[in-house]
């Protein structure tokens, strides 16, 4: 991949490899040069939250500004209307040699060749658990606690110690796009108040293509505007965790494409140095790992091996410490491309079958969430391969007998896919029609295959999400997850009990 564009870290002064470029809802429209705007006038926008890795005592805030502006902060307290010294935010200007870029990879003459987007990005550490906060975020000439600008206040909340037995919730999707669909799936998200939301890759679609081809793919960077804007009410409240995707893979900024990931989101930083969006956390019993699908995928094979082994690695030492925690019950892993699925899309990706299949059979992890296919599917519990038993809708399945449930979430807004089988029908809450499925793949070669599966337990072709119901043991009873699909609208898809022996 090729390198037209960087990102440059202007508080701390470090120069890193980046790029960006275009989108008809963008709102509001970043300036396309370095032109300086007094800061009274450039207004934040497209706020969003992370945890840190202990997401009782830190969170990330990040949002953007049209232009470059001076002394970016945050300021917080426990109080409404009362917020201490501000916190100096980080900027990460995201500097693009392409402004908008048509099929034929020519430039739109309108919008020149060049954008500069400003990523801010505040770090709050040693927070106390279990606390709501209120925040603002300005910067020299714009200060919404002094202007009276009280809409622009938000919260966000710690997770509650280790040892807490509070229930809570999250939620997931991935594929989201911008649009009328993916405002619906955010509005479901706001209804249900998750504590956090899972956005597992292909956010945006600024890349229009496999991913991975600057010379092949359409890029629109100000997408990303958009994107972050619309998202805004939810996730200036709710820390959205995210994976990477194929669309995440912008050949423009470097060679794998992650600088613009890299300057946009602040996620954990505890892989190894350099890995971008690969992390584990935790909150409260349920331990998260985040993987990047594209290191171990046949199907788009761009960055196929670029960790060369050390994801792998990285996976099996946080597995093998998350499972010697008798503080964690469930292990919940998220990353894009799917282990198994019937869809003819992108299919299942031989890849992590082979690679990473292994551990959570080994490591009993309890459920494996995915993106990639525009639909909704749940597996049986598999283990080796093989269903350890047939999980009715509403049944409880045992990830230490049955095996790991696998849910592929990418109902998320942009679109939806078929079936391999044209012929299957959808099987969900109310329309059930097992079938005896098919699964395609690809091989370390790139040449198709398919095979027969009975795995394919509940599928939906439809807008959806996930939610995650997270009951701790408490008073003799054991702990549990149910987990949920739900149409757009609200209406049930599909439920599962997980609960550990």
């Amino acid at each position: 991949m090729g390198a037209m564009g960087g990102v440059a870290l202007t508080s701390g002064g470090v120069l890193l490899p980046g790029t960006a470029a275009a989108s008809p809802f963008a709102v509001p429209t970043v300036l396309l040069n370095a032109e300086t705007v007094a800061g009274s006038v450039l207004r934040p926008f497209g706020r969003h939250l992370a945890y840190g890795a202990d997401s009782s005592r830190a969170v990330v805030v990040s949002w953007q500004t049209p232009a470059q502006v001076t002394a970016p902060y945050l300021r917080f307290g426990t109080v409404a209307g009362e917020y201490g010294e501000p916190v100096p935010a980080e900027t990460r200007a995201l500097v693009s040699d392409l402004a908008w870029q048509k099929p034929d990879h020519t430039f739109s003459p309108h919008l020149g060749k060049a954008v500069t987007q400003y990523y801010l990005h505040a770090r709050l550490d040693n927070l106390v658990p279990g606390t709501t906060y209120y925040y603002v975020v300005g910067h020299q000439g714009y200060d919404p606690v002094t202007s009276g600008r009280l809409g622009e206040v938000a919260t966000f909340r710690t997770a509650p110690a280790t040892a807490s037995t509070t229930a809570f919730s999250f939620t997931a999707f991935g594929d989201q796009g911008v649009g009328y669909n993916a405002v619906a799936t955010n509005s479901l998200v706001a209804d249900l108040a998750p504590r956090f939301h899972l956005a597992m890759g292909d956010m945006s679609y600024a890349l229009n293509g496999e991913g991975g081809h600057p010379d092949e793919d359409v890029y629109d960077a100000r997408k990303w505007d958009s994107f972050f804007a619309q998202n805004e009410s939810i996730a200036a409240e709710v820390p959205w965790m995210v994976a990477l995707g194929n669309h995440e893979m912008e050949g423009w900024y470097d060679y794998h494409g992650y600088s613009g990931a890299r300057a946009r989101f602040t996620m954990p930083d505890n892989a190894w140095d350099g890995s971008t969006c690969i992390y584990s956390w935790r909150y409260q019993n349920v331990g998260l790992i985040s993987l990047d699908g594209n290191d171990i995928c046949y199907n788009s094979p761009s960055n196929l091996d670029y960790t060369e082994g050390k994801q792998l690695a990285w996976l099996k030492a946080q597995l093998a410490r998350f499972r010697g925690d008798p503080t964690i019950d469930f292990i919940v892993v998220y990353c894009h491309q799917c282990t198994y699925s019937t869809s003819s899309s992108n299919g299942a990706e031989l890849g992590a079958q082979q690679k990473w299949a292994p551990l959570f059979d080994q490591y009993q992890v309890d459920l494996v969430l995915n993106g990639h296919n525009h639909v909704y599917e749940r597996t049986d519990p598999i283990r080796a391969g093989k269903a350890g038993k047939k999980a009715a809708i509403r049944s409880t399945v045992d990830p230490v007998k049955d095996g790991t449930t696998y849910i592929t979430a990418g109902g998320g807004g942009e679109g939806v896919n078929e079936w391999v089988d044209s012929k299957i029908d959808d099987s969900y809450d109310g329309h059930v029609k097992d079938a005896t499925a098919t699964m395609r793949f690809d091989d370390e070669d790139g040449e198709g295959h398919s095979a027969k599966v009975t795995w394919s337990r509940v599928r939906y072709r439809g807008y959806s999400l996930v939610t995650v119901d997270v009951t701790p043991a408490a008073n003799g009873s054991p702990a549990q997850m149910k987990v949920r699909a739900l149409t757009e609208t609200g209406t049930p898809v599909d439920e599962i009990t997980v609960r550990r022996s």
